[in-house]
């Protein structure tokens, strides 16, 4: 999937969109002062950082399958309980948690349900359980564009609009099939500025995700092509980007 990429490899692609969401989203989810909360799939610790900013380090975990984001993790924040593993398979005892939050996770999952029931089962009766994922399927996602170029020139490509939660709708009835009462939809949105067409491309040539594998398969003159196709689809010189993505919040039962 390209997620086992260095901290600033990800920080460049999509931290730019994730970092400004991550404020948002600890909000959205009521984080709150003297919480203990658990962020799944926490990266190289966009929201992590902004957990550990409401309610200290101490009262902090964190969890990525990425080695490589572990340990940008255990760099930045020395004093944040973070590990290795997956979503499907929380190593924390129930009802560990006052909140589970997963920023960007779910549509990546390898059972959506199974770790949305994971988050319910180590947050306390009555705790937060929260995720978001990025608008791919109504074209309000940041890598909405770089899609629809990649369908303009390549019609049978694969994309990220059929992933989980990625449409209306679908994150509210994953919460629900994992357990989740008191589930309400909602939507997060992020403006971002961009230099150019150069300062927006390059990010993708690093590998991160599907976007980036899509890149890393084609040759030189199919990469040629495709930016020129994006560009052809971006304004001249410096423009911002509104990125969208879907929320759901719930109570665990």
């Amino acid at each position: 999937m390209g997620f086992e990429v260095t901290a600033a490899a990800y920080g460049s692609f999509m931290g730019r969109f994730s970092e400004p969401l991550a404020p948002a989203f600890a909000d959205a989810a009521g984080v709150s002062a003297g919480q203990r909360v658990l962020d799944v799939g926490a990266g190289p610790g966009a929201l992590t950082a902004v957990l550990v900013a409401v309610v200290g380090a101490d009262h902090v975990a964190a969890i990525d399958p990425s080695q490589s984001f572990v340990a940008a993790l255990h760099e930045r924040l020395p004093d944040v309980d973070a590990r290795a593993g997956a979503a499907e398979s929380l190593p924390w005892a129930d009802d560990s948690f006052d909140a589970a939050l997963a920023q960007l996770v779910v549509h990546f999952m390898r059972d959506a349900v199974a770790g949305l029931r994971e988050m319910s089962r180590v947050t306390r009766p009555g705790g937060t359980v929260a995720a978001c994922v990025w608008d791919h399927a109504g074209g309000g996602g940041p890598l909405s564009l770089f899609w629809d170029a990649v369908h303009e020139l390549d019609p049978l490509a694969g994309g990220e609009r059929g992933l989980a939660g990625a449409h209306e709708g679908h994150l509210v009835q994953l919460f629900e099939e994992a357990g989740l009462v008191d589930v309400t939809p909602g939507v997060l949105s992020v403006e971002v500025p961009f230099t150019g067409v150069d300062d927006w491309w390059e990010p993708f040539t690093y590998g991160v995700g599907p976007a980036g594998a899509y890149v890393a398969d084609l040759d030189e003159a199919g990469q040629a092509a495709l930016k020129a196709e994006c560009a052809r689809r971006l304004p001249d010189g410096p423009f911002t980007l509104t990125a969208s993505a879907w929320l759901a919040t719930g109570a665990a039962p």
